[in-house]
């Protein structure tokens, strides 16, 4: 046989045994050509506003990092699934340089047969991708379908350098192995097995205290538990080593000891879904367990960032109203005038709200319910006062003072107690007010009341003492516009004007943050769906490796009169542990990770991160299907 037809029978033969590898080769390459093919889309690229281009630049150095620890694990688990083949060449003779020298050429070919094709799924599916994007970050410009020779000869570089480095790592296992060590390769156990140890029993108890313990500091993290800024420093650091070295020592003793005591209870009596499932994820998920601490941990951190993000996408509206309560705020009378003006002559109806305020010194000490350190002096604080009769739904005495517009992530940090006194500065004089309690309604915007402290109401016969006491007097102008329907038009008159430089508009904030933690959004979910495909398939190809070895275990279950049914009910309970148990973890470390400072980000928790764990779920639970899949294919086989 020649080397050509040697060279085609093993493609042949790697075609049909190993086609997911080379669907998801072919699919990494198609993202990355279509991820930077954005870069250089004419929309993008002329948009100086935001440096679009650098930033997928960027984010693309973690794609090629994903997709090529991917290859190499990929590599390697079919090179040594060939050792048998490779040391049967050497039997009739042939060289390893020779041997060398074929497996590269056959890898060569697949490289350059995923390039092409996967270059021409991206190009079909950029225009797609670019329409999505610009929805995303609130682009307004239409897509067009384009292929980019720049990001073509990106790709091409990129796989070839991985290409490369393929061959350096199978160089390497192939000077390495003996004859000897070849044939034995696939038939070596991950694990050996044997009775559980007292050591893996106390790894087990661990595994579980240091995962409780971490998720306990996390939801702790912002209750005041902590007195300083360091030390929540530390407790983040803690929390990240106790979750990590947790599940570590979860997959190497938890998992074991749990199905341990399930088999005890069960006095070794189990049946075949039992002996399919548990027994074999007894002594898989041990040996595997570095690799699925990565996947886990990572899976968490692309859930976690990913739901936050969507967060902050999801309450851009919210945040805006609640850091510019109208839709148009101005501290210049002149301005608003102006502005007003204009929108009558464009027959755009409004309404317009006027609140005098005033600075003053306040001592909220008393009302502070933490024992946080924090930066700001509360005993000395500028906050703002307005008078009762700007909130309809207030009604005060002389001596008494309520907080409305409290910031939603300040008060997470703050929190304020229900009674205490607080003291106005004025005139050189402390007047003592009772403290009556907190309003949800914001009234001015975050210029006017900075620092996300919330505006003192008071009565109007004190604020008139105040204000008298003052050189000048300032005042907060809002409008808005009764229709919905003109709101657009109104606010690109805003900008005509000129008024956008020095007021500010609720659209415009609304906007602006949708476009930044949409291009956040769209980058993470784009890094988290190549790394959900690349773990997918990693998952997938170790089921693969155990369904070659437990081919006589099928034949063992056959003869002792288990059906087909019955042995494919068992193995699809083990691909739900083997899938499922990285998947349920990976969420309960996002999900926490998330519940600890979510406020920062946005308004709204549940909805945004039920949303991204749905659909990560459902994206995972294909590789499980596909797993299941084949071992009926196998068992097919088998029997």
């Amino acid at each position: 046989m020649s080397t050509k037809q040697l060279i085609l029978r093993n493609l042949q033969k790697n075609v049909k045994n190993y086609y997911l590898y080379l669907f998801a080769l072919v699919f990494t390459v198609a993202l990355y050509f279509t991820f930077v093919t954005l870069q250089f889309a004419p929309a993008i690229s002329s948009k100086e506003s935001i440096n679009l281009a650098a930033m997928i630049r960027t984010t693309s150095i973690f794609l090629i990092v994903i997709i090529g620890v991917f290859l190499f694990y990929a590599n390697n688990l079919f090179i040594k699934r060939r050792s048998k083949e490779i040391g049967l060449f050497q039997l009739i003779g042939m060289t390893k340089s020779r041997i060398f020298f074929i497996i590269s050429l056959e890898n060569a070919i697949v490289f350059l047969f995923s390039i092409v094709i996967g270059t021409f799924i991206g190009f079909a599916l950029s225009k797609f991708i670019l329409m999505i994007f610009f929805k995303v970050i609130g682009i307004e410009e239409s897509a067009s379908l384009f292929f980019s020779m720049n990001a073509f000869w990106l790709t091409l570089l990129v796989f070839s350098v991985i290409f490369l480095l393929v061959m350096v790592m199978n160089y390497v296992f192939l000077k390495r192995r003996t004859i000897l060590h070849l044939f034995s390769v696939t038939t070596t156990t991950e694990e050996r097995v044997k009775k559980i140890s007292i050591w893996e029993i106390l790894m087990g108890i661990l595994g579980i205290v240091f995962i409780l313990l971490g998720y306990y500091v996390s939801s702790k993290l912002f209750d005041g538990d902590f007195n300083d800024f360091q030390q929540m420093m530390n407790a983040m650091v803690s929390i990240l080593g106790l979750v990590i070295v947790g599940t570590y020592l979860f997959y190497k003793g938890s998992v074991r000891f749990i199905t341990n005591l399930i088999r005890r209870q069960k006095n070794g009596y189990l049946d075949v879904n039992e002996v399919l499932s548990l027994s074999s994820i007894m002594f898989r998920m041990k040996s595997n367990a570095f690799m699925l601490t990565v996947i886990t941990t990572v899976s968490a951190v692309a859930i976690g960032l990913l739901s936050l993000s969507y967060i902050s996408f999801y309450s851009a509206e919210k945040n805006a109203e609640i850091s510019i309560p109208d839709h148009f705020a101005f501290t210049d009378e002149g301005d608003a005038e102006r502005f007003g003006k204009t929108l009558k002559e464009n027959s755009i109806p409004f309404v317009e709200k006027r609140v005098e305020y005033v600075q003053k010194e306040l001592d909220i000490s008393s009302l502070i319910d933490t024992d946080l350190e924090l930066t700001l002096d509360t005993s000395n604080s500028f906050m703002t006062l307005i008078s009762e009769d700007a909130v309809s739904t207030m009604s005060l005495r002389e001596d008494e003072v309520m907080f409305t517009g409290y910031n939603h992530m300040v008060e997470a940090i703050m929190p304020l107690k229900k009674k205490g006194t607080v003291y106005v500065s004025s005139e050189g004089t402390s007047i003592p007010l009772t403290y009556m309690g907190l309003e949800d309604e914001y009234i001015l915007n975050t210029r006017v009341s900075p620092g996300g402290l919330p505006t003192a109401v008071v009565d109007e016969k004190l604020f008139s003492k105040i204000r008298e006491g003052e050189s000048s007097t300032d005042s907060y102008v809002g409008i808005n516009v009764t229709k919905s329907s003109t709101r657009e038009e109104a606010n690109t008159l805003f900008h005509d004007l000129g008024l956008h430089k020095t007021h500010q508009s609720q659209l415009d904030l609304a906007t602006t943050q949708k476009q930044n933690m949409g291009l956040v959004m769209f980058i993470v979910a784009y890094l988290g769906l190549t790394f959900l495909i690349t773990s997918g398939c990693i998952l997938y190809f170790k089921q693969m490796d155990e369904s070659e070895e437990e081919k006589p275990s099928y034949r063992i279950l056959r003869k002792l009169g288990y059906s087909k049914r019955d042995l494919l009910r068992g193995i699809a309970g083990k691909q739900v542990f083997n899938f499922g148990i990285p998947l349920i973890v990976g969420l309960l470390h996002s999900y926490f990770a998330v519940r600890s400072g979510w406020f920062f980000f946005g308004t709204t928790l549940w909805t945004p991160m039920i949303i991204v764990m749905v659909l990560y779920t459902i994206l995972y639970s294909v590789f499980g299907l596909l797993s299941v899949k084949y071992f009926k294919k196998v068992i097919r086989e088998v029997l």
